[in-house]
């Protein structure tokens, strides 16, 4: 039996899939990339803003036609009624959109044979292997209390580039988001387990490990009694065959020093790290249930920047929450003008029931929201120009990622996430492999993106 599956959202649901895959190769079945080959169709949705429900809604029902097509043009060739092949293709939703909505999606989309929680996913052999044809089904687990291991799992196509859960869950309970009632409450994975995959990654040829969690920072105090992800970067930074160690998901308020000393002292660990500030107003702050302020923040930029000059900081901002004025607005505005990250998204507020923040009677008209995102990207699109260009006769270190016309290559710096990030292109005068690491100097220089050529390999 094959699987074929479709992936939508963040890495973290991306990292489900490879778990996903694992698990069904694990049971003795294969995978396909060629939906007319699939017998299962796994579609591993977003429920998190409304234009990712919008997408995997969108996404579900493309794959319904297509399975239905499919059926009819079998009918049509073989002389049978379309009927009678109507269940040949299993259509199977997963993800957060369906651990949230499903039991409505239920009744609502006919087409889709099995719905499955984000914490059923190790019963996926057994769930399509016991299904009955004709007799849909729903299965949702309530949240479990350890980790889900994923002992199988099946990295993706560029496998020298991986990302690495550490945990599950959220205990943050921001006023906006849904993803503590979606995915449950914050569980660290052992350490030894997360040094074992690592492991594994590094023997298939990984060469970046990118920590992943709902919250990378808060990492071990349910198991340990304290923040271990200093710890668990040290050991990290041991495995044989890593070059870059990259962080994601942090909260500013529990970046302590010892984390930014070990970020500083460790050469294998990325000067680039993600901290999704989404405000500076402490007013804005406050109704969003952050644990930061505006001082922390600043304090926290400042502490890093000393430690590390050449750090790059990612974040995400969020426009037109619930209440924020004009002089909130305006003062976000001044603090991405004075801060000057490097790396910077915008979401227009997306309001979510079931939230806090979605029970507000001073919700801000769209209009508004995204004006305000677009003024946000606009301003930060000129200072992400000025730091690209300021890079122009610069050397630095690139992960090849791929070809794309003979001798041009694309590629990643230490600085730069993939599918988020910069990309580099460069021009090479040997045949080079994705995940070959070369020295690019740096000739050119655009709103989001660098260009030279190689020097040497590394």
């Amino acid at each position: 039996m094959k699987l074929f599956i479709e992936t939508l959202g963040c890495p973290k649901n991306f990292n489900d899939s490879e778990g996903i895959a694992g698990i069904w190769e694990k049971a003795g079945m294969s995978l396909t990339d060629d939906l007319s080959e699939a017998d299962v169709i796994l579609v591993n949705t977003c429920g998190f803003i409304n234009d990712a429900k919008k997408e995997s809604i969108d996404r579900i029902f493309d794959m319904a036609r297509f399975i239905e097509e499919e059926q009819e043009k079998e009918s049509a060739e073989s002389g049978r009624s379309a009927k009678s092949n109507r269940q040949k293709k299993l259509l199977v939703v997963s993800g957060c959109l369906s651990q949230r909505y499903g039991k409505d999606l239920f009744s609502e989309m006919p087409e889709v044979d099995i719905f499955l929680g984000v914490n059923d996913y190790e019963r996926l052999p057994e769930i399509v292997g016991n299904f009955k044809r004709g007799k849909r089904e729903q299965h949702f687990s309530c949240q479990p209390e350890a980790f889900t291991e994923f002992s199988a799992r099946k990295t993706g196509e560029n496998p020298y580039s991986a990302t690495l859960r550490i945990a599950e869950g959220c205990n943050n309970c921001c006023a906006y988001c849904v993803i503590p009632q979606i995915r449950g409450g914050y569980r660290s994975r052992p350490m030894e387990n997360i040094l074992e995959e690592a492991e594994d990654l590094a023997a298939s040829g990984c060469k970046e490990l990118i920590l992943i969690a709902q919250d990378v920072t808060e990492y071990g105090r349910d198991l340990y009694g304290r923040l271990t992800l200093p710890e668990l970067l040290q050991k990290l930074c041991r495995v044989e065959g890593i070059r870059w160690v990259r962080l994601m998901y942090c909260y500013e308020d529990k970046i302590t020093d010892e984390l930014i000393q070990v970020m500083a002292s460790e050469e294998k660990i990325c000067h680039y790290i993600d901290i999704p500030l989404q405000h500076c107003s402490d007013a804005v702050l406050k109704a969003m249930n952050r644990h930061s302020t505006k001082a922390s923040i600043l304090d926290t930029i400042g502490r890093l920047r000393e430690a590390m000059p050449d750090i790059h900081i990612r974040t995400t901002l969020i426009t037109g929450f619930p209440g924020e004025s004009e002089e909130d607005f305006l003062e976000l505005l001044d603090f991405v003008e004075d801060t000057r990250l490097e790396r910077l998204g915008v979401f227009a507020y997306s309001r979510e029931e079931g939230t806090v923040a979605g029970d507000r009677p001073d919700q801000i008209d769209e209009d508004i929201k995204t004006m305000r995102a677009d003024a946000v990207m606009r301003r930060q699109l000129e200072i992400s120009r000025e730091i690209n260009e300021a890079k122009v006769g610069n050397t630095m270190d690139v992960l090849v990622e791929q070809e794309e016309e003979p001798g041009v290559y694309q590629g990643r710096t230490g600085y730069d996430a993939p599918e988020i990030d910069n990309t580099v292109i460069f021009k090479s005068h040997l045949e080079l492999q994705p995940g070959d690491m070369v020295k690019v100097i740096i000739t050119d220089a655009f709103d989001y993106d660098l260009a030279g050529r190689m020097e040497e390999t590394i």
